[in-house]
């Protein structure tokens, strides 16, 4: 299988050697993907099952610059998860109902078809509303911790923020 993932630049290094202290260079070598916590942390409200997350991740493995959407083929998607072409078909159509992805074909004429193309915008827009509910959840956490700290005489907290709150 060809490793979705480019080869990293120097801005990306940093992260990219803190996540390897986690997983390991072998398994960060391998590829990675980026999907907000948002989908999992709110997959219910969402109303993603399993199978349309794992789908949602598999797209998010494939695209890693803004202009340069995703397109993997059914057919691998199915091969990594071990259903049927045909579910992840199902499925996709599914999304697309429901606003999360737009797929646009790749026809050329006398070859036929190449695989779609595929748009996260829409379930950029429909996480939105969850991502800033997690933003104000942990917002209220720190302030009850750092009012906690103060009622307990403790020194103020201080809150570092990273990249990855």
């Amino acid at each position: 299988m060809k490793n979705p993932m480019p080869i990293k630049s120097t801005s990306e290094d940093a992260d990219f050697k803190v996540n390897e202290k986690k997983w390991s260079a072998a398994l960060m070598n391998a590829g990675w993907a980026v999907l907000p916590n948002v989908f999992l942390a709110r997959q219910k409200a969402l109303g993603l099952d399993s199978v349309d997350l794992n789908i949602i991740l598999h797209l998010a493995s494939y695209w890693w610059k803004p202009g340069d959407k995703p397109f993997p083929s059914k057919g691998t998607i199915a091969d990594a998860m071990g259903v049927n072409p045909r579910t992840i078909q199902r499925r996709i159509a599914a999304l697309e109902k429901l606003g999360f992805i737009k797929r646009h074909e790749r026809r050329i004429s006398k070859v036929g078809s190449k695989t779609n193309i595929y748009d996260l915008s829409g379930a950029i827009e429909l996480a939105k509303p969850y991502a800033q509910e997690l933003v104000e959840l942990k917002e209220e956490n720190i302030a009850k911790k750092a009012a906690l700290h103060a009622k307990k005489g403790k020194p103020k907290l201080k809150v570092i923020k990273s990249d990855n709150d």
